[in-house]
């Protein structure tokens, strides 16, 4: 997959998580997303938001890290909700790391959008 493909593929994925989580479309936050694969090399992907603005860059500036393998955030982002995400992390798939401050507000709220979901 060529940068430029995997460019779009995070920028749907990040909106289709702002879609089930409105409180994340005035989050004003720096990412680092790094793309785990099988060969070792593994893409890091600065991803701000709102917007989303994303670069291949270091993102020495982020407030949070994801890393997740490549075949996973291929599906996640393309066909993922809330839950899927979710249930990646629970499951070990998706690690996140960073301010815990960060953290701690993204629990926050992805907890109450699936409380507001299950009701």
């Amino acid at each position: 997959m060529s940068a430029t493909e995997t460019k779009a593929l995070i920028a749907r994925g990040v909106g289709r998580l702002q879609e089930e989580l409105p409180a994340l479309k005035q989050l004003k936050l720096v990412i680092k997303l790094e793309l785990r694969a099988r060969g070792g090399d593994a893409p890091i992907w600065r991803v701000e938001v709102p917007g989303p603005r994303i670069d291949r860059d270091p993102a020495g500036d982020a407030r949070i890290d994801i890393s997740v393998a490549r075949s996973h955030f291929n599906e996640l982002a393309s066909e993922g909700r809330l839950r899927h995400w979710a249930e990646a992390y629970d499951h070990g798939h998706v690690r996140i790391s960073g301010d815990p401050t960060v953290i701690k507000l993204l629990g926050n709220v992805i907890g109450r959008q699936q409380a507001r979901s299950r009701a």
